[in-house]
């Protein structure tokens, strides 16, 4: 019997018996089991690599016990391991059922050349198969054109190609018999400097992992594409290179990009026009804010005119009238810069915020639409705070859109009308801010939907804020969301990231920046 391993797995490859002069061969392709052999025996020899003989197999220690040898009467046991070097191929096994000591000396001796003989001649086989079995993958992976495929040699010749990589480059089948298909030819000038380390790559190793190129057709255009190659003697001086083309992919690639640009550019007109939308519903709050220091500014201005008509004129107090004309004159240009920096447009900037700055602006601003509702509006401001990374203006619309929503909340409710912005630093390096109102709250299953597109509660509302400081909060690297407040109200809360630790040469950069 003829056992033939593979390291793992051990299998009958044929199977010869004898009755009288008459032999008979069944070849086979059956896994061991222990109704075939003594495979107490088989495993011994294949574990230790030693032949294995036993005169007479029920009076051995070693198969005695073995429920083949019972069953079947063995007597003379004779397994020889097939090797070839220190690689173990399988065993040779015979059994003799009728006498005992069956195996000569001078027979084993003939077996065991046998058996070293058989182990090469199977080593040699596998390999011939594997070539075969290797060379007709690789020719059906050329017919079948899935990718391009070409062969090579030292000197830049492309010696064969199947008709995909021919297509790709845009030559012929003349061309090629010709000679007139290089390497040298298909690389494009600034990718010489990749094929020079191929080439390295290729003289140590043997091979080169993928890596993207790009060819120049034969008409001068461009193709991008992903090339591997594959030493195919040992001196390195001829081989296989397999390509696929990439044009597909670069241009799907193109389009996502294009996409994703797209897609930014309307979220940033979105929010743009939700900053200008909000603005308009603060106008006639704005125009209060504005009009105190405006009227100030004509008190102070007709004090001044009087102080300097005296005679003598009180240049004191015509002085201290001045002052307060410029300090109005720069509360309503503080107003004017906030409106118009959240309403103008603008490419998103990241930089370092301090976001309880942020929302002292933002309370500031929306002071007069608090008090015009009725509600009080706190802050509590955590000391402190590390600056966050991000867009100053669109945090800005951030707060604005969910304390406007706040404020409306609170129309018609009776009680306490109160929004509560703060702040506090949380693990994972962030800055939580938490808006809380004492109004009704989202109502059943609201939380669930606040933040959808064009959901809305209000009868004139778009449904699209919420939405719109989510993709912003997002956009941050931080996270949005709603939850009910206890005894009443809503709770929004929002996460932005802290700023990254600057080295001190990073510093240096920004701050020489900074002054150019």
């Amino acid at each position: 019997m003829l056992i033939l391993s593979d390291g793992r797995t051990h299998r009958v490859a044929a199977e010869a018996t004898t009755a009288g002069d008459a032999v008979r061969l069944q070849l086979s392709d059956a896994p061991v089991n222990a109704t075939m052999l003594p495979e107490s025996v088989l495993y011994h020899v294949l574990r230790t690599g030693e032949t294995t003989i036993l005169d007479d197999a029920s009076a051995e220690p070693m198969s005695a016990t073995d429920p083949y040898v019972g069953e079947h009467r063995a007597r003379s046991i004779l397994c020889l391991p097939l090797r070839n070097g220190a690689k173990p191929m399988g065993a040779l096994y015979l059994e003799n059922n009728r006498i005992a000591r069956g195996f000569s000396p001078g027979g084993i001796a003939v077996l065991k050349i046998m058996a070293s003989q058989a182990a090469v001649s199977l080593e040699n086989a596998r390999l011939y198969r594997d070539v075969a079995e290797s060379e007709a993958k690789m020719r059906r992976l050329v017919d079948a054109n899935i990718i391009g495929f070409n062969v090579w040699d030292a000197d830049g010749n492309i010696l064969e190609a199947n008709d995909v990589f021919l297509r790709m480059v845009g030559y012929g089948r003349d061309d090629l018999v010709a000679g007139r298909v290089r390497c040298v030819d298909l690389t494009a000038p600034e990718k010489h400097d990749d094929a020079i380390r191929a080439r390295i790559e290729l003289a140590e190793t043997g091979r080169t992992k993928p890596f993207e190129m790009e060819y120049v057709r034969k008409d001068g255009g461009r193709v991008p594409v992903i090339v591997g190659f594959a030493a195919s003697d040992a001196n390195g001086r001829k081989g296989v290179a397999f390509v696929l083309d990439l044009t597909e992919q670069k241009q799907a690639e193109k389009k996502v990009r294009e996409s994703e640009e797209r897609y930014r550019e309307v979220q940033a007109e979105l929010a743009h026009a939700n900053r200008v939308a909000t603005m308009g519903q603060l106008a006639a709050s704005i125009a209060h804010e504005l009009s105190q220091p405006i009227a100030s500014t004509v008190i102070s201005a007709e004090a001044a005119l009087r102080w300097l008509d005296r005679e003598p004129a009180d240049i004191d107090e015509a002085s201290r009238a001045l002052d307060s004309i410029v300090g109005g004159a720069n509360r309503a240009a503080d107003v004017l810069g906030r409106i118009r920096q959240l309403v103008r447009k603008a490419p998103r900037r990241k930089e370092p915020v301090d976001i309880n700055e942020v929302i002292r602006e933002i309370a500031d601003l929306v002071q007069g639409e608090a008090r015009k509702s009725g509600a009080q509006l706190e802050t509590q401001l955590a000391e402190g705070l590390p600056f966050v990374e991000g867009d100053r203006v669109e945090l800005q619309q951030v707060l604005l859109n969910l304390i406007i929503n706040a404020l409306e909340a609170l129309n018609g409710i009776d009680g306490v009308r109160q929004v509560c912005i703060s702040t506090t630093e949380t693990e994972g390096a962030c800055v939580l801010v938490t808006v809380r109102d004492s109004g009704p709250g989202f109502g059943p299953n609201g939380t669930e939907h606040a933040f959808t597109a064009f959901y809305t509660t209000k009868a004139t509302g778009l449904g699209m804020g919420l939405s719109i400081c989510r993709s912003i909060i997002d956009a941050h690297g931080g996270r949005l969301w709603a939850t009910e407040s206890s005894p009443r109200g809503a709770v929004i809360q929002f996460t932005v990231p802290q700023r990254p630790a600057v080295s001190s040469r990073e510093a240096q950069s920004t701050d020489a920046t900074d002054a150019d």
